[in-house]
Protein backbone atom coordinates (compact mmCIF):
# COMPACT_ATOMS: atom_id res chain seq x y z
CA UNK A 1 0.00 0.00 0.00
CA UNK A 2 1.46 3.61 -0.89
CA UNK A 3 1.74 6.27 1.45
CA UNK A 4 -1.07 7.94 -0.43
CA UNK A 5 -3.21 5.16 0.08
CA UNK A 6 -2.43 4.82 3.80
CA UNK A 7 -2.90 8.54 4.29
CA UNK A 8 -6.25 8.92 2.51
CA UNK A 9 -7.59 5.44 4.97
CA UNK A 10 -6.41 7.70 7.78
CA UNK A 11 -8.42 10.87 6.41
CA UNK A 12 -11.31 8.31 5.64
CA UNK A 13 -11.55 6.78 9.27
CA UNK A 14 -10.86 10.04 10.94
CA UNK A 15 -13.91 11.26 9.16
CA UNK A 16 -16.36 8.42 9.55
CA UNK A 17 -15.20 9.09 13.26
CA UNK A 18 -16.21 12.90 13.18
CA UNK A 19 -19.86 12.02 11.62
CA UNK A 20 -20.56 9.40 14.03
CA UNK A 21 -19.28 11.72 16.99
CA UNK A 22 -21.77 14.71 15.75
CA UNK A 23 -24.40 11.86 15.38
CA UNK A 24 -23.75 10.74 18.74
CA UNK A 25 -24.16 14.46 19.40
CA UNK A 26 -27.39 15.40 17.72
CA UNK A 27 -29.17 11.95 18.94
CA UNK A 28 -28.67 13.83 22.72
CA UNK A 29 -29.67 17.33 21.85
CA UNK A 30 -32.74 15.81 19.96
CA UNK A 31 -33.40 14.16 23.10
CA UNK A 32 -32.82 17.26 25.51
CA UNK A 33 -35.30 19.49 23.03
CA UNK A 34 -37.61 16.83 22.60
CA UNK A 35 -38.72 15.86 26.66
CA UNK A 36 -38.63 19.73 26.91
CA UNK A 37 -41.19 20.22 24.19
CA UNK A 38 -43.22 17.53 26.17
CA UNK A 39 -42.88 19.77 29.29
CA UNK A 40 -43.52 23.07 27.31
CA UNK A 41 -40.08 24.38 27.98
CA UNK A 42 -39.79 25.68 24.98
CA UNK A 43 -37.19 28.76 25.59
CA UNK A 44 -34.78 25.20 27.20
CA UNK A 45 -35.63 23.44 23.82
CA UNK A 46 -34.66 26.21 21.59
CA UNK A 47 -30.68 26.30 21.48
CA UNK A 48 -30.22 22.19 21.48
CA UNK A 49 -33.13 22.23 18.57
CA UNK A 50 -31.44 24.98 16.89
CA UNK A 51 -28.17 22.87 16.76
CA UNK A 52 -29.86 19.64 15.67
CA UNK A 53 -31.52 21.22 12.88
CA UNK A 54 -28.83 22.90 11.36
CA UNK A 55 -25.92 20.25 11.58
CA UNK A 56 -28.66 17.19 11.22
CA UNK A 57 -31.60 18.83 9.46
CA UNK A 58 -32.64 14.65 8.27
CA UNK A 59 -32.10 13.00 11.37
CA UNK A 60 -35.63 12.91 12.68
CA UNK A 61 -39.10 14.40 11.74
CA UNK A 62 -39.37 15.38 15.38
CA UNK A 63 -36.98 18.49 14.32
CA UNK A 64 -40.03 19.88 11.87
CA UNK A 65 -42.79 18.72 14.46
CA UNK A 66 -41.19 20.17 17.72
CA UNK A 67 -39.90 23.15 15.63
CA UNK A 68 -42.79 24.29 14.63
CA UNK A 69 -44.29 24.40 18.80
CA UNK A 70 -41.01 25.90 19.63
CA UNK A 71 -40.90 28.79 17.36
CA UNK A 72 -44.86 29.38 17.37
CA UNK A 73 -43.95 29.91 21.04
CA UNK A 74 -41.42 32.83 20.05
CA UNK A 75 -43.76 34.48 18.14
CA UNK A 76 -45.98 34.98 20.62
CA UNK A 77 -43.93 36.08 23.18
CA UNK A 78 -41.88 38.50 21.02
CA UNK A 79 -42.45 41.98 19.36
CA UNK A 80 -41.53 43.91 15.84
CA UNK A 81 -38.16 43.02 13.95
CA UNK A 82 -37.58 39.83 16.18
CA UNK A 83 -41.26 38.54 16.22
CA UNK A 84 -40.49 39.04 12.06
CA UNK A 85 -37.63 36.59 12.43
CA UNK A 86 -39.05 33.74 14.42
CA UNK A 87 -42.56 34.42 11.47
CA UNK A 88 -39.88 34.02 8.55
CA UNK A 89 -38.15 31.15 10.44
CA UNK A 90 -41.43 29.10 10.88
CA UNK A 91 -41.53 29.73 6.74
CA UNK A 92 -38.11 28.72 6.48
CA UNK A 93 -38.43 25.46 8.85
CA UNK A 94 -41.76 24.15 6.86
CA UNK A 95 -40.03 24.91 3.52
CA UNK A 96 -36.86 22.27 4.75
CA UNK A 97 -39.34 20.04 5.99
CA UNK A 98 -40.48 19.67 2.33
CA UNK A 99 -36.85 19.23 1.25
CA UNK A 100 -35.72 16.56 3.71
CA UNK A 101 -39.05 15.02 4.65
CA UNK A 102 -40.81 15.27 1.39
CA UNK A 103 -42.98 11.93 1.18
CA UNK A 104 -44.14 12.92 5.04
CA UNK A 105 -45.00 16.76 4.05
CA UNK A 106 -47.47 17.28 1.89
CA UNK A 107 -46.66 20.61 -0.75
CA UNK A 108 -50.30 21.94 -0.61
CA UNK A 109 -50.94 21.43 3.17
CA UNK A 110 -47.32 23.21 4.07
CA UNK A 111 -47.66 25.35 0.90
CA UNK A 112 -51.30 26.52 2.63
CA UNK A 113 -49.84 26.99 6.32
CA UNK A 114 -47.64 29.23 4.69
CA UNK A 115 -49.71 31.33 3.32
CA UNK A 116 -51.89 31.45 6.16
CA UNK A 117 -49.12 32.75 8.45
CA UNK A 118 -48.35 35.30 6.19
CA UNK A 119 -52.14 36.59 6.21
CA UNK A 120 -52.49 35.88 10.10
CA UNK A 121 -49.10 38.04 10.28
CA UNK A 122 -49.83 40.62 7.37
CA UNK A 123 -49.14 43.78 9.20
CA UNK A 124 -45.76 41.90 9.87
CA UNK A 125 -45.06 40.57 6.57
CA UNK A 126 -46.51 43.66 5.07
CA UNK A 127 -48.04 41.90 2.52
CA UNK A 128 -50.50 43.30 0.04
CA UNK A 129 -54.27 41.42 -0.83
CA UNK A 130 -52.94 40.64 -4.14
CA UNK A 131 -49.73 39.02 -2.87
CA UNK A 132 -51.96 36.70 -0.52
CA UNK A 133 -54.23 35.81 -2.75
CA UNK A 134 -51.25 34.86 -5.74
CA UNK A 135 -49.93 32.52 -2.61
CA UNK A 136 -53.37 30.62 -1.74
CA UNK A 137 -54.25 30.55 -5.55
CA UNK A 138 -50.70 28.93 -6.91
CA UNK A 139 -51.11 27.05 -4.04
CA UNK A 140 -54.28 25.59 -4.71
CA UNK A 141 -53.60 24.99 -8.41
CA UNK A 142 -50.37 23.27 -7.73
CA UNK A 143 -51.81 20.70 -5.18
CA UNK A 144 -55.70 21.21 -4.28
CA UNK A 145 -55.53 17.52 -3.40
CA UNK A 146 -54.00 18.41 0.23
CA UNK A 147 -55.08 21.63 0.08
CA UNK A 148 -57.90 20.95 3.08
CA UNK A 149 -57.40 22.72 5.59
CA UNK A 150 -60.85 24.65 6.87
CA UNK A 151 -59.84 27.69 7.69
CA UNK A 152 -57.19 28.41 4.53
CA UNK A 153 -59.91 27.57 2.31
CA UNK A 154 -62.08 29.97 3.93
CA UNK A 155 -59.07 32.58 3.95
CA UNK A 156 -58.67 31.87 0.07
CA UNK A 157 -62.34 32.62 -0.35
CA UNK A 158 -61.96 35.65 1.44
CA UNK A 159 -58.87 37.42 -0.35
CA UNK A 160 -60.79 36.68 -3.50
CA UNK A 161 -63.59 38.58 -1.87
CA UNK A 162 -61.82 41.43 -0.45
CA UNK A 163 -60.23 42.13 -4.25
CA UNK A 164 -63.80 41.72 -5.82
CA UNK A 165 -65.25 44.35 -3.46
CA UNK A 166 -61.95 46.66 -4.95
CA UNK A 167 -62.96 45.63 -8.01
CA UNK A 168 -59.88 44.04 -8.94
CA UNK A 169 -62.03 40.67 -9.72
CA UNK A 170 -64.46 40.37 -11.96
CA UNK A 171 -67.83 38.58 -11.25
CA UNK A 172 -66.64 35.49 -13.04
CA UNK A 173 -63.42 35.47 -10.96
CA UNK A 174 -65.14 35.43 -7.79
CA UNK A 175 -67.68 32.50 -8.96
CA UNK A 176 -64.89 30.61 -10.08
CA UNK A 177 -62.92 30.91 -6.48
CA UNK A 178 -66.67 29.63 -4.92
CA UNK A 179 -67.16 26.99 -7.17
CA UNK A 180 -63.58 25.70 -6.67
CA UNK A 181 -63.10 25.89 -3.05
CA UNK A 182 -67.12 25.03 -2.61
CA UNK A 183 -66.51 21.71 -4.46
CA UNK A 184 -63.02 21.11 -2.48
CA UNK A 185 -65.03 21.41 0.87
CA UNK A 186 -67.83 19.27 -0.68
CA UNK A 187 -64.82 16.66 -1.28
CA UNK A 188 -63.82 16.23 2.27
CA UNK A 189 -66.88 16.02 3.49
CA UNK A 190 -67.27 13.03 2.16
CA UNK A 191 -63.85 12.06 2.63
CA UNK A 192 -64.71 12.30 6.54
CA UNK A 193 -68.15 11.12 6.18
CA UNK A 194 -67.40 7.92 4.58
CA UNK A 195 -64.62 7.91 7.12
CA UNK A 196 -67.49 8.35 10.13
CA UNK A 197 -70.12 6.61 8.94
CA UNK A 198 -67.68 2.83 9.46
CA UNK A 199 -67.26 4.04 13.63
CA UNK A 200 -71.18 4.54 13.38
CA UNK A 201 -72.05 1.29 11.54
CA UNK A 202 -70.19 0.24 14.07
CA UNK A 203 -71.55 1.78 16.99
CA UNK A 204 -75.31 0.96 15.54
CA UNK A 205 -74.28 -2.44 15.47
CA UNK A 206 -73.67 -2.83 19.43
CA UNK A 207 -70.21 -2.64 19.18
CA UNK A 208 -68.10 -0.30 21.40
CA UNK A 209 -65.48 1.86 20.15
CA UNK A 210 -61.96 1.57 21.18
CA UNK A 211 -60.11 4.62 22.82
CA UNK A 212 -58.58 5.45 19.41
CA UNK A 213 -61.44 5.36 17.65
CA UNK A 214 -63.62 7.47 20.00
CA UNK A 215 -60.48 10.33 19.28
CA UNK A 216 -60.82 9.80 15.62
CA UNK A 217 -64.75 10.27 15.60
CA UNK A 218 -64.04 13.20 17.43
CA UNK A 219 -61.98 14.34 15.12
CA UNK A 220 -63.93 13.33 12.48
CA UNK A 221 -67.03 15.42 13.65
CA UNK A 222 -65.19 18.04 14.60
CA UNK A 223 -63.89 18.94 10.91
CA UNK A 224 -67.18 18.05 9.48
CA UNK A 225 -68.43 20.63 11.72
CA UNK A 226 -65.94 23.10 10.50
CA UNK A 227 -66.33 22.36 6.76
CA UNK A 228 -70.21 22.80 6.77
CA UNK A 229 -69.25 26.23 9.15
CA UNK A 230 -67.71 27.53 6.38
CA UNK A 231 -69.53 26.23 3.95
CA UNK A 232 -72.43 28.18 4.73
CA UNK A 233 -70.23 31.37 5.61
CA UNK A 234 -69.08 31.50 2.18
CA UNK A 235 -72.73 31.00 0.59
CA UNK A 236 -73.72 33.66 2.69
CA UNK A 237 -71.16 35.85 1.45
CA UNK A 238 -71.74 34.86 -2.24
CA UNK A 239 -75.59 35.39 -1.73
CA UNK A 240 -74.55 39.24 -1.74
CA UNK A 241 -72.60 39.28 -4.41
CA UNK A 242 -74.60 36.53 -6.72
CA UNK A 243 -78.33 36.95 -7.75
CA UNK A 244 -80.23 37.00 -11.00
CA UNK A 245 -79.96 40.32 -11.93
CA UNK A 246 -76.48 39.81 -12.31
CA UNK A 247 -76.15 36.03 -13.12
CA UNK A 248 -78.34 36.37 -16.20
CA UNK A 249 -76.25 38.53 -18.32
CA UNK A 250 -72.93 37.07 -17.23
CA UNK A 251 -74.27 33.46 -18.61
CA UNK A 252 -75.56 34.83 -21.11
CA UNK A 253 -72.65 36.62 -22.42
CA UNK A 254 -69.95 33.48 -21.71
CA UNK A 255 -72.63 30.85 -22.75
CA UNK A 256 -71.70 30.47 -26.74
CA UNK A 257 -67.99 30.11 -25.85
CA UNK A 258 -68.43 28.10 -22.75
CA UNK A 259 -71.49 25.94 -24.27
CA UNK A 260 -69.58 22.81 -24.85
CA UNK A 261 -67.63 22.41 -21.50
CA UNK A 262 -68.95 20.17 -19.35
CA UNK A 263 -68.04 21.86 -15.93
CA UNK A 264 -68.96 25.70 -17.01
CA UNK A 265 -72.69 24.25 -17.50
CA UNK A 266 -72.58 22.60 -14.09
CA UNK A 267 -71.46 25.60 -12.42
CA UNK A 268 -73.93 27.71 -13.91
CA UNK A 269 -76.77 25.44 -13.89
CA UNK A 270 -75.82 24.85 -9.77
CA UNK A 271 -75.74 28.28 -9.20
CA UNK A 272 -78.97 29.35 -10.74
CA UNK A 273 -80.73 26.41 -9.69
CA UNK A 274 -79.88 27.76 -5.77
CA UNK A 275 -80.43 31.28 -6.26
CA UNK A 276 -83.96 30.34 -7.68
CA UNK A 277 -83.60 31.92 -11.24
CA UNK A 278 -85.25 28.58 -12.45
CA UNK A 279 -87.81 31.15 -14.18
CA UNK A 280 -85.45 32.28 -16.81
CA UNK A 281 -85.43 31.41 -20.38
CA UNK A 282 -81.76 31.04 -20.15
CA UNK A 283 -81.94 28.26 -17.00
CA UNK A 284 -83.96 25.90 -19.15
CA UNK A 285 -81.46 26.63 -21.87
CA UNK A 286 -78.66 25.99 -19.49
CA UNK A 287 -80.09 22.76 -18.62
CA UNK A 288 -80.74 21.02 -21.71
CA UNK A 289 -77.31 21.86 -23.05
CA UNK A 290 -75.80 20.32 -20.38
CA UNK A 291 -78.06 17.05 -20.49
CA UNK A 292 -76.64 16.88 -24.00
CA UNK A 293 -72.60 17.93 -23.21
CA UNK A 294 -72.63 15.42 -20.29
CA UNK A 295 -76.08 13.60 -19.56
CA UNK A 296 -75.56 12.25 -15.51
CA UNK A 297 -77.57 11.97 -12.69
CA UNK A 298 -76.95 15.55 -12.15
CA UNK A 299 -78.45 16.72 -15.15
CA UNK A 300 -81.64 14.34 -14.81
CA UNK A 301 -82.56 16.23 -11.37
CA UNK A 302 -82.25 19.82 -13.22
CA UNK A 303 -84.63 18.36 -16.03
CA UNK A 304 -86.68 17.20 -13.39
CA UNK A 305 -86.68 20.66 -11.73
CA UNK A 306 -88.02 22.09 -15.40
CA UNK A 307 -90.71 19.93 -15.88
CA UNK A 308 -92.15 20.36 -12.44
CA UNK A 309 -92.03 23.83 -13.03
CA UNK A 310 -94.35 23.46 -16.14
CA UNK A 311 -96.61 21.65 -14.20
CA UNK A 312 -95.63 17.87 -15.68
CA UNK A 313 -94.95 16.00 -12.26
CA UNK A 314 -95.43 12.99 -13.10
CA UNK A 315 -92.59 12.83 -16.00
CA UNK A 316 -90.73 14.85 -13.42
CA UNK A 317 -90.63 11.92 -11.08
CA UNK A 318 -89.50 9.50 -13.83
CA UNK A 319 -86.42 11.48 -13.96
CA UNK A 320 -85.61 11.88 -10.64
CA UNK A 321 -85.96 7.92 -10.27
CA UNK A 322 -84.12 7.82 -13.65
CA UNK A 323 -81.39 10.00 -11.43
CA UNK A 324 -81.14 7.98 -8.62
CA UNK A 325 -80.19 4.72 -10.47
CA UNK A 326 -77.60 6.51 -12.79
CA UNK A 327 -75.33 7.74 -9.84
CA UNK A 328 -73.00 5.01 -8.27
CA UNK A 329 -71.04 6.71 -5.98
CA UNK A 330 -72.45 5.54 -2.77
CA UNK A 331 -71.92 9.00 -0.70
CA UNK A 332 -73.27 11.06 -4.24
CA UNK A 333 -76.15 8.92 -4.25
CA UNK A 334 -77.13 9.50 -0.66
CA UNK A 335 -76.44 13.62 -1.57
CA UNK A 336 -78.82 12.82 -4.35
CA UNK A 337 -81.84 10.69 -2.62
CA UNK A 338 -81.50 13.69 -0.04
CA UNK A 339 -81.71 16.26 -3.06
CA UNK A 340 -84.53 13.98 -4.59
CA UNK A 341 -86.43 14.09 -1.35
CA UNK A 342 -86.14 17.48 -0.96
CA UNK A 343 -87.88 18.30 -3.86
CA UNK A 344 -90.55 15.67 -3.64
CA UNK A 345 -91.05 17.09 0.14
CA UNK A 346 -91.81 20.79 -1.89
CA UNK A 347 -94.35 19.33 -3.61
CA UNK A 348 -96.20 17.57 -0.59
CA UNK A 349 -95.51 14.30 -1.79
CA UNK A 350 -94.08 13.06 1.45
CA UNK A 351 -94.22 9.49 1.66
CA UNK A 352 -92.17 9.58 -1.70
CA UNK A 353 -90.15 11.85 0.11
CA UNK A 354 -89.60 9.55 3.40
CA UNK A 355 -88.48 6.75 1.38
CA UNK A 356 -85.65 9.28 -0.68
CA UNK A 357 -84.71 10.29 2.84
CA UNK A 358 -84.71 6.73 4.38
CA UNK A 359 -82.36 5.90 1.38
CA UNK A 360 -79.83 8.81 2.13
CA UNK A 361 -79.39 7.37 5.55
CA UNK A 362 -79.01 4.40 4.62
CA UNK A 363 -76.01 5.73 2.32
CA UNK A 364 -75.02 7.93 4.66
CA UNK A 365 -75.62 7.25 8.23
CA UNK A 366 -73.43 9.81 9.94
CA UNK A 367 -76.10 12.66 8.31
CA UNK A 368 -78.67 14.04 10.19
CA UNK A 369 -80.71 16.02 8.18
CA UNK A 370 -83.16 13.16 6.49
CA UNK A 371 -84.02 12.56 10.21
CA UNK A 372 -84.76 16.38 10.51
CA UNK A 373 -86.53 16.79 7.23
CA UNK A 374 -88.89 13.47 8.37
CA UNK A 375 -89.43 15.41 10.87
CA UNK A 376 -90.79 18.63 9.44
CA UNK A 377 -93.18 16.62 7.40
CA UNK A 378 -94.19 15.29 10.26
CA UNK A 379 -95.23 18.58 11.77
CA UNK A 380 -96.65 19.61 8.74
CA UNK A 381 -99.02 16.96 8.55
CA UNK A 382 -99.79 17.01 12.53
CA UNK A 383 -103.39 18.90 11.67
CA UNK A 384 -104.32 16.43 8.98
CA UNK A 385 -103.61 12.99 10.66
CA UNK A 386 -105.35 11.62 12.94
CA UNK A 387 -109.29 10.91 14.67
CA UNK A 388 -109.55 13.78 16.68
CA UNK A 389 -107.26 16.64 18.14
CA UNK A 390 -105.71 14.49 20.55
CA UNK A 391 -104.95 12.18 17.79
CA UNK A 392 -103.58 14.84 15.91
CA UNK A 393 -101.47 16.76 18.57
CA UNK A 394 -99.83 13.32 19.48
CA UNK A 395 -98.18 13.51 15.72
CA UNK A 396 -96.01 16.56 17.59
CA UNK A 397 -94.46 14.08 19.76
CA UNK A 398 -93.57 11.52 16.80
CA UNK A 399 -91.93 14.58 15.09
CA UNK A 400 -90.04 15.24 18.02
CA UNK A 401 -88.45 11.88 18.48
CA UNK A 402 -87.56 11.47 15.03
CA UNK A 403 -85.79 14.77 14.75
CA UNK A 404 -83.85 13.94 17.99
CA UNK A 405 -82.50 11.10 15.98
CA UNK A 406 -80.86 13.70 13.26
CA UNK A 407 -78.47 15.19 16.60
CA UNK A 408 -77.81 11.24 17.78
CA UNK A 409 -76.13 10.47 14.62
CA UNK A 410 -74.93 14.01 13.75
CA UNK A 411 -73.80 16.25 17.02
CA UNK A 412 -73.21 19.05 14.49
CA UNK A 413 -77.09 19.65 14.03
CA UNK A 414 -77.72 19.70 18.19
CA UNK A 415 -78.43 23.16 18.22
CA UNK A 416 -81.05 23.41 15.56
CA UNK A 417 -82.82 19.82 16.75
CA UNK A 418 -83.08 21.31 20.38
CA UNK A 419 -85.01 23.91 18.49
CA UNK A 420 -87.38 21.88 16.85
CA UNK A 421 -87.73 19.46 19.74
CA UNK A 422 -88.62 22.23 21.64
CA UNK A 423 -91.50 23.31 19.06
CA UNK A 424 -93.03 20.03 18.70
CA UNK A 425 -93.53 19.47 22.32
CA UNK A 426 -94.93 22.92 23.16
CA UNK A 427 -97.41 21.54 20.54
CA UNK A 428 -98.13 17.83 21.66
CA UNK A 429 -100.74 16.94 24.22
CA UNK A 430 -100.01 18.43 27.75
CA UNK A 431 -100.65 16.54 31.27
CA UNK A 432 -103.67 17.52 31.71
CA UNK A 433 -104.80 16.51 28.15
CA UNK A 434 -102.92 13.10 28.82
CA UNK A 435 -104.99 12.31 32.23
CA UNK A 436 -108.36 13.35 30.84
CA UNK A 437 -108.06 11.47 27.92
CA UNK A 438 -106.54 8.32 30.47
CA UNK A 439 -104.09 7.77 27.49
CA UNK A 440 -100.89 7.07 29.38
CA UNK A 441 -98.47 4.51 28.45
CA UNK A 442 -101.02 4.25 25.80
CA UNK A 443 -99.66 3.65 21.95
CA UNK A 444 -101.67 5.53 19.21
CA UNK A 445 -101.40 4.14 15.80
CA UNK A 446 -100.91 7.11 13.34
CA UNK A 447 -102.51 6.67 9.59
CA UNK A 448 -102.22 8.93 6.50
CA UNK A 449 -98.95 8.80 4.96
CA UNK A 450 -97.04 8.81 8.28
CA UNK A 451 -98.13 5.18 9.05
CA UNK A 452 -97.00 4.56 12.50
CA UNK A 453 -97.19 4.49 16.23
CA UNK A 454 -96.04 6.66 18.66
CA UNK A 455 -96.45 6.08 23.18
CA UNK A 456 -97.97 8.23 24.54
CA UNK A 457 -95.69 10.00 27.61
Amino acid sequence: MTKKSILFCIIFICSLGTINAQKEVCNTKLSIFHENVKAKKYDAAYEPWLYVRTECPNLNIAIYIDGEKILKYKIENSVDDLKLEFLQDLINLWTERQHYFTNRTSKGEYDAKICQLQYDYKDNFKKSNDELYDCFNNTFIADSKTFTHPKSLYTYFSVMVDLYDAAKKTDAELFNTYDDVSEKIQVEIQNYSEKLNELVLKMESGEALSSKEKNRKKVYESYLKNYALIQGNIDAILSKKANCDNLIPLYTKAFEINKNDAVWLKRAVSRMYHKECTEAALYEKLVKQYDEVSPSADTKVYVATILIKKNKTAEAFKFLEEAYELETDTFKKSKLALRIGVILKKQKQYSKARGYFNKALKLNPANGNPHVLIAEMYGESAKHCGKDNFYQRAVYWLAAKEAKKGSRVDPTLQKLVNQYVANYEAKAPTKEDIFLRDMSGKTIEIGCWINSSIVVP
